[in-house]
């Protein structure tokens, strides 16, 4: 089978941000980058379907500048075939943009599958996904915690708020993974050693225009420390008060 997975960059979701002085991104200054976790969890799933099938190529895909390629590697690492950054001068907010470069590169790469994550943890917008495959004229399934391929058709398992679905559809199809489906594996030293050797090809991204750019970005004000208001049953009186005219929850 035939498997293209697109995977995006972004930072190690534990590490402190701070504003860039452009005012319109972060202070990327010692911060962590790997593989989107969602994105990873995509790879693995990938990597284990086609060794389920006994044979197939896994191709990686990431637009930005060469700095995705540290993220390509990786993916290679871990097994995939071949990788393919569609290389742009920054790493673009249009998730739309993106979603047509993808689709002007993948519409040709005759894949069975195509898999995303659920969204990037740095925007979460969830967008690439499904508008990659509304470009490509191809089925979607979103958020899949379960995946199954046979016979030329795939079945999904979508966690929903208390219940589950089951979906099926036919390939060639777009799904986006959600975390719980794999555990991503660990590089192996092999592996490192042979993702040095694999094909990294880079190409221009064809964004096409650009409609959405960040105009400003900050952070969150920080919360005021809290106060103790008394001890026991005697406090809940004041406690209440403060509910009802200052956190005005009640």
């Amino acid at each position: 089978m035939k498997i293209a997975v697109c995977i995006k960059r972004t930072p190690d979701s534990e590490s402190r941000f701070r504003i860039a002085a452009s005012g319109t991104g972060i202070d990327e200054t010692g911060l962590k980058f790997d593989i989107d976790d969602f994105a990873s969890y995509a790879v693995e799933v990938a990597l284990q379907l086609n060794e389920k099938s006994g044979g197939g190529d896994t191709v990686v895909y990431a637009v930005g500048p060469d700095v995705v390629q540290e993220s390509l590697r990786k993916a290679m690492s871990m097994g995939v075939t071949r990788a393919v950054q569609l290389k742009s001068d920054t790493q673009p907010a249009d998730g739309l943009a993106v979603a047509k470069a993808l689709a002007a590169e993948l519409s040709t790469g005759g894949y069975d599958l195509v898999l995303f994550g659920k969204h990037a943890f740095d925007t979460s917008a969830g967008i690439v996904g499904t508008a990659t495959a509304e470009l490509l004229g191809i089925p979607c399934v979103t958020a899949a915690t379960k995946l199954d391929i046979a016979n030329g058709r795939g079945t999904a398992r979508r966690e929903l708020e208390g219940a589950a679905e089951v979906v099926e559809f036919p390939l060639p199809a777009a799904v986006t993974i959600d975390e719980g489906i794999a555990r991503p594996r660990y590089p192996s030293l092999k592996g490192i050693m042979a993702a040095k050797k694999k094909p990294l090809e880079v190409k221009p991204a064809q964004l096409g225009e650009t409609r959405v750019t960040v105009t400003k970005m900050e952070l969150p004000p920080d919360r005021p420390a809290g106060r103790i208001i008394g001890e026991g049953p005697a406090a809940v009186p004041e406690l209440v008060r403060l509910l009802q005219t200052e956190a005005k929850v009640l």
